[in-house]
């Protein structure tokens, strides 16, 4: 049947070479349609450098929301609780602990006091001990437990 398409029963009234084949799509010159051309290496590059480019900012982007985030000390399920001096959450007015923070903590100053033992805003050294002690205490589940979690992974 000439001039109809075998594939779809479509007529067709070009000649089989009758327009040349797309270069970028073409085989090479020895017949291995494995091997890409040029063309197609380059477009695969352009490709590749657009993804780069915009997960960079992703990450930078990331990297500060980790420093905003906040730690609240002790989490709302247990407001109005203290802290003790090893970090766990005991009974208000327990003799020795302190009360909890009356603001949550920015992942930036956490990190700064646990990276060289600076004192959280806010409190004098004993407090800011504990609570470290507190945060670094933090479970799955727990508020705040994302950001210090987040603080915990290394930036590249």
């Amino acid at each position: 049947m000439k001039g109809l398409s075998a594939n779809r029963g479509i007529m067709d009234d070009t000649r089989p070479n009758q327009y040349p084949v797309n270069p970028a799509l073409a085989a090479s010159a020895d017949g291995d349609a494995s091997v890409p051309t040029r063309r197609r290496v380059l477009a695969l590059g352009a490709v590749t450098a657009g993804a780069v480019m915009s997960i960079r900012p992703a990450l930078a982007q990331t990297a500060g929301s980790v420093l905003n985030c906040e730690i609240p000390v002790p989490d709302a399920s247990r407001a109005g609780s203290y802290i003790d001096a090893d970090g766990k959450v005991v009974p208000a007015r327990t003799k020795g602990a302190f009360p909890s923070s009356p603001r949550p903590f920015k992942g930036e100053e956490v990190k700064r006091a646990m990276a060289n033992g600076s004192t959280l805003p806010g409190t004098d050294s004993a407090r800011s001990r504990a609570y470290v002690k507190y945060i670094r205490r933090l479970q799955r589940g727990q508020g705040g437990f994302t950001c210090f979690a987040s603080l915990q992974m290394p930036r590249g």
